[in-house]
């Protein structure tokens, strides 16, 4: 008899299988408190490239694509108010690659300008002209293709703010 109460003493507190005592109490729907965070949610979708390019007529995807090059192509871009996510999107890019592309070389002429510092400097400012049209037809391109173009950092940032 002692034995049987033991036995059913320790039986609420076993953990049948599963990895720590979360993964059990989720999966049987408790919610108990101090049992870990909930299971994280899925990313919101995406949008993916072939329904987005889909609502886009050529002439507006090739504007928005000349964006990159031409930064104030970008401004104008944002003017239009049938616009969709995916120029609006494609704007906003061009518009951080730019500015982002201008911020850099403010920063390494400002450097390159301290003594003995800006030394170090000098030699990627010749770069730094070259790299960045070569990066715009490069944007520029893809997006008159109709793919999703991705800039680092700016892209995060951009899908961030942009609603959806």
């Amino acid at each position: 008899m002692l034995a049987a109460k033991i036995d059913a003493a320790r039986r609420p507190t076993m953990i049948n299988g599963g990895v720590g005592p979360s993964q059990g109490a989720w999966q049987a729907g408790q919610d108990q408190p101090g049992w870990g965070a909930p299971p994280p949610q899925p990313p919101p979708p995406r949008v993916s490239p072939a329904t987005a390019v889909a609502t886009v007529r050529p002439e507006t995807r090739a504007f928005v694509a000349l964006s990159y090059p031409f930064w104030p192509l970008a401004l104008l871009a944002l003017l239009d108010a049938r616009g969709s996510r995916f120029v609006r999107r494609q704007a906003w890019q061009a518009l951080g690659f730019n500015f982002g592309g201008y911020g850099l070389a403010a920063f390494l002429t400002a450097v390159s300008s301290l003594p003995i510092i800006g030394w170090s400097a000098w030699p990627l400012l010749p770069f730094i002209v070259p790299v960045m049209v070569v990066a715009s037809v490069v944007y520029a391109f893809r997006v008159w293709q109709g793919d999703d173009v991705s800039v680092p950092i700016v892209s995060e940032w951009v899908d961030s703010r942009l609603p959806a």
